[in-house]
């Protein structure tokens, strides 16, 4: 990503710098200890932690608890679920912890560039300035994983990209994590061209809500890949429910009235 992008990105809010200074390993996050907190309501009564955030990941559901064991166990996962599971978050930080450890040569993160129910208009600048509304989610996550510094670093060498589903294709990605992000917005043939540039070494996880599509509901292809994918014991289909909604607890309240 060029330097232009990047210091946008900073100005407009997709990156805090300030919430990366410090060691790279632990860093101080933010916490309103008056309100409502995940940590504080985790199914294994742990309590509320210290604001300390160590680079380590723990399920906050039994739902959670599976997905992280398939994505451990398995080189390809389908995670299902609705807003606020956790499916984004969990796949780009085991992701990154792949990453660390030397088991894949690279992240490749991507996701369909589909407006949700509005236009945007036209964006100026080059491809990447055009596209970086689309792909934030993305950078929002990988950027609560690592920091600053390294989230720089890695893009640079080419160790983390990040890109939309139509760059995808004719591709072979081997050695590397691979998270297709919001595949409810993806049409069947699109979702079988993604499936299958799985390559050698490489872990590929797709996440997404097949109840939450931009797209026509005849169009998205998320539900028929899945429930044909759910046939094979060497591909895990990981279906998430309101119960694993770590967000705000009124998030599942409205999901299940909406």
């Amino acid at each position: 990503m060029s330097k232009r992008a990047l210091k946008r990105q900073l100005r407009e809010g997709a990156f805090d710098a300030g919430q990366f200074e410090g060691d790279d390993k632990i860093r101080r996050l933010p916490l309103d200890r008056g309100g409502w907190s995940p940590l504080a309501h985790n199914h294994n009564n742990e309590g509320e932690r210290e604001q300390g955030y160590l680079k380590t990941i723990k399920a906050k559901s039994p739902g959670q608890e599976k997905l992280i064991k398939a994505i451990d166990d398995k080189n390809l996962v389908v995670a299902l679920g609705p807003a606020g599971t956790g499916k984004t978050y969990l796949a780009i930080a085991k992701a990154v912890e792949a990453l660390e450890a030397g088991r894949v040569g690279r992240i490749v993160l991507s996701r369909p560039a589909v407006e949700a129910g509005e236009s945007i208009g036209f964006l100026p600048g080059d491809a990447e300035d055009k596209l970086a509304p689309y792909l934030r989610p993305l950078y929002d996550a990988l950027s609560d994983r690592l920091s600053m510094k390294r989230v720089r670093g890695l893009m640079s060498e080419g160790a983390i990209e990040i890109a939309p589903i139509g760059f995808m294709r004719g591709r072979t990605l081997n050695n590397a994590f691979v998270v297709i992000d919001e595949a409810q917005n993806c049409t069947y043939m699109q979702l079988k061209m993604l499936l299958t540039r799985l390559g050698w070494h490489s872990t590929m996880v797709v996440t997404g809500d097949p109840n939450q599509s931009d797209l026509l509901p005849e169009l998205s292809g998320l539900g028929p890949v899945a429930e044909r994918l759910e046939a094979l014991s060497n591909i895990a289909v990981v279906r998430l429910a309101d119960k694993d909604i770590v967000r705000h607890p009124l998030v599942a309240d409205m999901l299940s009235v909406l």
